[in-house]
């Protein structure tokens, strides 16, 4: 088996090989230095959508303020900020869009990795029982590109912090329309029933109950694809429900 493997890697290479999407280099879809122009966050900041205010270093139960009290998102974690560069967005889009690259699932875990370092969110406190979910992609999206982009980060992330990963556990029930096509207001209407969790009929919360759920996926915008399935997963059992993403969009915060 581990012979098939490295002859299907070493094919694959060899048809397919890798450049940095800031340069061309060839070998990886990152070099050092492309990836030295990033800006990695350093800090944490609360959920609110204009003038985020920036977290104490020790601050780990609550990644909220005052004024974002009422989400049901916890707090969130994020490596970059998504307009800052250039090479941000190409690294997103290719993982997304065509033609889709797939192995870029480990070169955008890497970057969060880096930030829950620097912010120092790697201990076992944070990580003990709790589970990682992706946010689920649409069906048809799915379709098209074969994988749930947010699902790769999430396999990713589950073998680093050794985090058990469940990634059927939530699904997506109503086609909506794209977030990025709609306002604020019209975004969390469109949400509205979107999620469910899978055979929601058998009574049985108990995969998530009292537990710490992490929800992953690429960039955080407004926040109301998360808000909306945490609140879905909190009736659930879950004791918390907390945001991982690689970069955060609209109004993001000086890094």
């Amino acid at each position: 088996m581990n012979k098939f493997i490295k002859t299907e890697t070493f094919l694959k290479d060899l048809l397919f090989p890798a450049f940095c999407l800031g340069c061309n280099k060839e070998e990886t879809y990152l070099c050092e230095d492309c990836k030295s122009t990033l800006e990695i966050s350093e800090h944490n900041y609360c959920l609110c959508g204009k003038n985020p205010i920036r977290l104490p270093t020790d601050q780990k139960k609550n990644g909220k303020c005052n004024r974002c009290s009422d989400k049901k998102l916890s707090g969130l974690y994020f490596a970059l900020a998504y307009k800052e560069k250039q090479l941000t967005k190409r690294l997103i889009h290719q993982f997304k869009y065509e033609p889709y690259v797939k192995d870029l699932a480990k070169t955008l875990t890497n970057l969060i990795i880096e930030h829950l370092l620097i912010t120092k969110k790697n201990t076992d406190e944070i990580w003990q029982n709790s589970v990682l979910i992706p946010v689920p992609s649409d069906k048809n999206k799915l379709k098209s590109r074969g994988y749930n982009h947010a699902e790769e980060l999430a396999k990713e992330l589950s073998k680093v912090l050794r985090v058990p990963l469940a990634s059927d556990s939530l699904i997506k029930i109503k086609r909506t329309k794209p977030q990025m096509e709609l306002k604020k207001e019209e975004r969390e209407k469109n949400l509205l029933g979107a999620f469910a969790m899978k055979n929601c009929a058998v009574s049985d919360t108990a995969q998530f109950s009292g537990k710490k759920v992490f929800l992953i996926d690429d960039v955080y915008t407004t926040g109301s694809t998360m808000d909306e399935c945490a609140k879905i997963l909190k009736k659930s059992g879950a004791k918390q429900v907390w945001g991982i993403c690689l970069a955060r969009e609209e109004q993001s915060p000086n890094l």
